[in-house]
Parts: C-alpha cells; sequence; structure tokens
C-alpha cells in the first residue's frame, strides 16, 4: 500500500474534494498518511481566491521539494483551483512537480498516476461533473459536506472562481438523494449542502429543477438529521426557498448571503446584481416568514477606487441590516478579472488593513448583539464537540453553543438547551433533555 498525504488549504468545497480524492485513492492501493515523513504522493489542493492563498501553496511545494531531493521515488502534485488557472506554468515554476490536475479532472486521478511514472503531467481540462460509485473517506464528524453544483456563471468583477471552477454545473436531484441516503445511513446528522451559488441550482439540467424542489425532496428523507447550504446568491433567493425552509423539518433557518458592500456604486463596480435596497428587501422578506432566522454576509475591505465614505456605507450597512454574523477580507487582485487591471485605482494596502479593522470591529459587536437575542430562550443544540469536560454544539441557526451542566451526551445528541449568557461567538445554557 502505498500513503498519500494531503495539504487542504481554501473553501468547503476543497474540503468535499480532498475527502473524494482519498475515497477514490482507497480504490487503488493508496491510504493516508498521517505525516509528510511516510509519504509516497503528495498533493496540495489549492484555493485561488487571494493571493496569500497562492502563497500557502507555493510554500508547500517548495518544501516538499526539498524533501524529494533526498527521496526521490515521491511523487508531488497540485490540484484545485491554482492548478486549473496556472495550468502547464506550475510545472516550469517548479520542476520537481509531478502532476498538475485542474477542479474538473479529479476523476481521472487513478489513470494521470500511472502516466506520471514516465512523464510530468498537466491536466485541466472542461470535463463535465462525473458521476460514480467510488468511496468518499468523509472526515469523522457530525457534518458531511454534499456538492450539488460547481462553478458560477455571475461574473463578479473581483472573483476569479468562474475562471477556475468554469461555469455553473448541477448534478441531478437522483444522484444528490442517493449519496444523502449514503450520508445518514454511514451516521452523520447534518448535510451541508454545497456550491458557490446554491440557490441557483438547476439551471443546467433539463426540466430545470431548482433549489426550492431539491430542498423539499430532502426534506422527505427518513431519520433525526438537518440540512444546511452555502452560499446564496442575493437576488436567486426565490420566495420558494424562503417557503420551503419555513415549513421544513430538517431544512435549518440560516442563510449565508454575501453582500460584499454597503453601497450602490461599489456594488455596481463589482458586478454584483442588486442593489442596497434590494439586498434589504431579501433580508426583511426572510426574517418576516421564517423564525429564529441568523443571516450571515461577506464583506470585502478596499476594493478598487473604494472610498472612505463608500466605506462607512459597508459599516452602515450591517448595522441597519442587523446581521448575525460576516466573513471579511481585505482586497486581494486577482489575475484575469476585472477589478484585478484597475491598478490605478487600488487602494494602499495601510488603508485597506485599517478599513478591514474597522470592519472586523463591527462584526463582531454586531455577532454579540446577536447572540444576546437569544439568552433566556430555549434551541435545539447538536452536539459536535467535547473539550475539557465541555460539550460544544450548534442550534439549527448555526449558533455556537457550550452546554455548562452535568449532564451526560454524546456526539450527535440533539439537546433542548436553555441559553443563559452570550459571548462574542458562543452562547453559554443548560440542557433541558435529550434524545438519540
Amino acid at each position: 500500500m502505498k500513503k498519500v498525504y494531503i495539504d487542504t488549504l481554501g473553501c468547503q468545497m476543497n474540503k468535499s474534494d480532498t475527502e473524494r480524492i482519498l475515497g477514490m485513492l482507497s480504490h487503488f492501493d493508496y491510504t493516508e498518511a498521517k505525516t509528510e515523513q511516510e509519504a509516497d504522493l503528495f498533493i496540495v489542493n489549492t484555493c485561488a481566491i487571494r493571493q496569500l492563498s497562492v502563497d500557502k501553496a507555493y510554500s508547500r511545494l517548495g518544501a516538499w521539494g526539498k524533501i524529494k531531493k533526498d527521496k526521490k521515488d515521491i511523487k508531488i502534485a497540485i490540484c484545485g483551483c491554482v492548478a486549473q488557472l496556472e495550468a502547464r506554468e506550475l510545472l516550469k515554476k517548479f520542476p520537481y512537480l509531478d502532476l498538475v490536475f485542474g477542479t474538473r479532472n479529479i476523476y481521472e486521478l487513478p489513470k494521470l498516476l500511472e502516466e506520471v511514472e514516465n512523464k510530468r503531467i498537466c491536466a485541466t481540462n472542461d470535463n463535465p461533473i462525473v458521476e460514480n460509485d467510488y468511496n468518499i473517506k468523509r472526515v469523522e464528524s457530525i457534518n458531511a459536506w454534499l456538492p450539488i453544483m460547481e462553478g458560477c456563471n455571475n461574473f463578479c468583477s473581483y472573483c476569479i472562481v468562474p475562471y477556475t471552477r468554469g461555469r455553473e454545473r448541477s448534478r441531478t436531484i437522483e444522484s444528490i438523494i442517493k449519496e444523502a441516503k449514503t450520508i445518514l445511513n454511514q451516521g452523520y446528522r447534518e448535510i451541508t449542502l454545497l456550491g458557490q451559488n446554491v440557490d441557483s441550482y438547476g439551471k443546467n439540467l433539463e426540466g430545470k429543477p431548482n433549489f426550492a424542489l431539491l430542498l423539499s425532496e430532502l426534506d422527505k428523507l427518513e431519520g433525526n438529521y438537518r440540512i444546511r447550504f452555502t452560499s446564496s446568491y442575493p437576488t436567486d433567493i426565490t420566495d420558494e426557498v424562503i417557503e420551503v425552509v419555513k415549513n421544513s423539518t430538517h431544512i435549518c433557518e440560516c442563510f449565508h448571503i454575501p453582500m460584499q458592500s454597503g453601497n450602490d456604486r461599489i456594488l455596481k463596480e463589482m458586478n454584483r446584481r442588486y442593489n442596497v435596497l434590494q439586498y434589504r428587501t431579501i433580508v426583511e422578506k426572510i426574517r418576516k416568514n421564517i423564525n429564529n432566522v441568523t443571516i450571515t454576509s461577506d464583506f470585502i475591505a478596499g476594493f478598487p477606487g473604494e472610498t472612505e465614505e463608500e466605506f462607512l456605507d459597508t459599516i452602515k450597512a450591517i448595522d441597519e441590516l442587523k446581521l448575525d454574523y460576516s466573513n471579511t477580507a481585505a482586497y486581494s487582485p486577482r489575475p484575469i478579472t476585472k477589478a484585478g487591471k484597475m491598478t490605478d485605482q487600488f487602494i494602499d494596502s495601510e488603508v485597506k488593513k485599517r478599513r478591514l479593522q474597522m470592519l472586523n470591529d463591527k462584526v463582531k459587536e454586531a455577532s454579540l448583539e446577536s447572540n444576546k437575542k437569544y439568552i433566556g430562550s430555549t434551541l435545539e443544540v447538536l452536539i459536535d464537540g467535547i473539550k475539557d469536560g465541555v460539550y460544544q454544539g450548534r442550534t439549527r441557526n448555526n449558533k455556537v453553543v457550550h452546554l455548562v451542566d452535568n449532564k451526560k451526551h454524546t456526539l450527535g445528541d440533539f439537546v433542548m438547551v436553555e441559553l443563559k449568557r452570550a459571548s462574542t461567538w458562543c452562547l453559554f445554557g443548560v440542557s433541558k433533555d435529550s434524545q438519540s
């Protein structure tokens, strides 16, 4: 048996891809190496969303190149978004790199590994989604990732995803339901549906089944489980989707809806297909229809040409929209993208750093205020961790909760918890009862 060591960088989709790579290679006499020292094959699964992520990938390759000087038989591979974007250029940059395979070439890996014994390989073709019966070596957890689609048609001016993941391609409802059943039979309690824009699901499929239909079909599966999904594009959230979440048994009351900026001019420059009023209308509609719903978002600080006043509109939006939590990032120029070419409008790094700190401070404030709302409430918590005798779990609306009582629970228990205290990132409570 050979051993493969995979270093995964980036988003949940990359983590899911790594699980599929490990499962597939298990059919071809590979086991997972826990340390670099025992590996015969190295793979870095990469993210290209920011330059820092690209630099991390290059650093991994450099470290493995040094190992290869002493262990000449090892093979070094790169996959994911950087591989798709850079392709053959990577073989030129890194002479010790053996294999480059793109985001749409994962299921070619066994064949590629045979070919790479004799020559260096680059495979970054635009292939369709492949359905097969290979194992998936999922991380031991309560939650399982389930990709329902890949790619993006929106071409936001700052984003490289359409170039690295391609255009939107959805899996069939039948294949998704089949995988969901397998996940539940394996004992997982929660499934997170993945896609660059999950709510635009189905547009390329025959008959155009939509995201609301997929959710309603998943909700019919037997068992005690939860369904989550990420991420949503604001204007693709339909009334039908809201209605399905509202009336479902298993679908969690949590929407991750990236806004990116609170200023209309910047949103237009970003090529986002909505303005602040439209975003606010969507948020208000969701809150009006769904109890205890949380709405989280993404924001970029220092987009090219962003003035101080325009940035402060983003700070104001977080307050006005009462967002529960937001991911933040300083703008990072990406090659190929329209915004990446706006070099004369780039914001000074110190200004970006200051704005990002202001943004993070506002997110902390918003998160604490959101958590405080639930003090005195009793909500269902799924236990997903135990550390130093303290149980940790999440509510349906994705609030992290620490249980500070002395009752016995096991991973995967659904526990009704009375919430007593709030901090910035979590709530503290006492369990009332539990069920397995």
